[in-house]
């Protein structure tokens, strides 16, 4: 559940802040020019998340009671505004809310070491702030807070929030820059002890898409292993946004993604290759063939699906994977 500024609630799962931001992503959505989003900076947003334990011994924050889900919901700022979250803790653990990228004193820490944790069945509220680039005094500069960023758990089972963050307690985290395109998409993959989402192949999630349509891939790195994140069929520029504003911009299929790293990039569904079903998966051979995979459905342009892709999907589902040592049961291996 979320509460703008004038006390309204507005249930959305991706949480665009600011009266005007969220009219600008309506209005921007697939716009290849970067336009100026109105009311972009400055205002507060309160939102409230509720950490619930879900079904497979999972626990995951939601926008309202019953909502929960892993990953959370993505909660998207514009450089130069403030988020006031609220968590609610339903569980039976102590837990917290820890971000990454944004600016916040110690009250928000979201650790025990600085006393910022939720009890089971107390609240509390951490404040976020965010900032857009400026020079220093010194000739220097700050690059602001726009990024891919996240949110994750920081208390439950360690310090550092281990168990928390193998059941599900994490989300993603946008910080915008007046003028970044806005998708028509927006897809969240974690790679979470060798799960995506804490799912595996054939449970793993399926995305789908339109040909032509923007596509945000947001991707989060979480656990003890390190992955690759690959993308058949789609290349995105290194950049911040993953769109080049010039023509010699490195371009790439694959990044790495250690645990506590997050990057995103945008791509057009299916350009260059058409609609059909493209795999998202790990490089690294053992998870791959253990069930890091999943599966990205470009669909034509008016939504129909293309001839024979629906056989040919069932068919993929179809293709075994081999579990690694000690990956739980409850995170969903289908073969």
């Amino acid at each position: 559940m979320e509460r703008d500024d004038a006390g309204s609630l507005v249930p959305r799962r991706s949480v665009l802040l600011g009266a005007g931001v969220a009219t600008g992503a309506l209005l921007l959505a697939g716009s290849e020019v970067s336009p100026s989003v109105a009311a972009a900076s400055g205002g507060t947003k309160r939102i409230t998340l509720y950490a619930e334990r879900l079904p497979g011994d999972l626990i995951g924050y939601g926008l309202a009671p019953g909502k929960a889900s892993v990953p959370g919901p993505t909660i998207e700022l514009t450089e130069g505004q403030k988020a006031e979250v609220t968590l609610v803790n339903t569980t039976d653990q102590t837990i917290s809310l820890y971000a990454h990228g944004v600016d916040f004193d110690m009250a928000s820490d979201g650790t025990p070491l600085n006393n910022g944790t939720v009890a089971p069945g107390q609240q509390r509220t951490y404040t976020w702030r965010t900032h857009a680039p400026y020079r220093r005094r010194d000739g220097s500069w700050d690059g602001g807070s726009a990024g891919y960023w996240h949110y994750h758990d920081h208390a439950m089972g360690t310090q550092f929030g281990t168990d928390g963050i193998a059941k599900g307690l994490y989300g993603a985290l946008v910080v915008r820059r007046r003028g970044d395109l806005r998708p028509d998409k927006q897809f969240v993959v974690v790679m979470n002890n060798g799960s995506l989402n804490n799912t595996y192949w054939p449970n793993s999630p399926t995305y789908e898409a339109r040909l032509g349509e923007r596509v945000e891939w947001i991707a989060i790195g979480h656990g003890f292993q390190v992955h690759t994140f690959h993308l058949h069929g789609h290349r995105w520029s290194d950049t911040r946004t993953g769109y080049a504003t010039n023509p010699s911009t490195p371009v790439i299929d694959t990044k790495t993604l250690l645990p506590g790293v997050s990057y995103g990039f945008q791509v057009r569904a299916g350009e260059h290759v058409g609609p059909g079903a493209w795999m998202y998966h790990c490089h690294v051979q053992l998870h791959a063939d253990a069930g890091m995979v999943g599966l990205f459905l470009v669909k034509n342009a008016d939504g129909s699906m293309p001839p024979g892709m629906e056989k040919h999907v069932e068919h993929m589902k179809t293709m075994s994977v081999t579990p690694m040592p000690g990956m739980p049961s409850s995170m969903g291996h289908g073969h």
